[in-house]
């Protein structure tokens, strides 16, 4: 099933959502260095990087509701649901988190405790987004047989 947020037949969804991923993660890590050392450099690139998680989270959502509304009425649709009700999720514990961090500062654990969960949340949501893909086939764009390239042996070199 082709995705219609694409392109040159490549799914935009995808290729957004490792940053906010990755982004996240180095938040809670170097929130966690924060935490242990009491460097206040570390709070201050995680609160870049959790920041910068959101923006990224936001611009991935937009060709994820494309997807999402070209998929029609079906149990696929509601597994999706499923997927992007978890993200939301998650991406709502990191804007609160976000805002605990820049306007509650003495509070130090609970963005930490948060970002735990966030995490859980979008990893939920990334374990959904990766079974619409490999059992559900959204964003899979399949070409007849004549169309695929064909398969050549490889020669080996003496």
């Amino acid at each position: 099933m082709s995705t219609r947020a694409s392109i040159y037949h490549h799914p935009i969804h995808p290729m957004l959502i490792v940053f906010p991923l990755g982004l996240w993660i180095f938040a809670f890590v170097c929130y966690a260095i924060y935490l242990l050392s009491e460097v206040p450099v570390w709070r201050v690139v995680s609160l870049y990087a959790m920041g910068g998680g959101i923006v990224g989270a936001a611009l991935a959502a937009v060709p994820g509701v494309i997807d999402f509304l070209a998929l029609g009425q079906s149990r696929v649709q509601n597994f999706a649901l499923s997927h992007m009700i978890s993200n939301i999720i998650g991406l709502t514990i990191f804007l609160i988190a976000f805002a605990l961090a820049v306007f509650s500062p003495d509070r130090v654990l609970v963005p930490f405790v948060l970002g735990i969960f966030g995490l859980l949340a979008i990893g939920i949501g990334g374990w959904l987004g990766g079974a619409l893909v490999y059992e559900h086939g959204v964003g899979v764009e399949c070409r007849p047989p004549q169309e695929a390239p064909e398969l050549q042996e490889v020669q080996k070199v003496p």
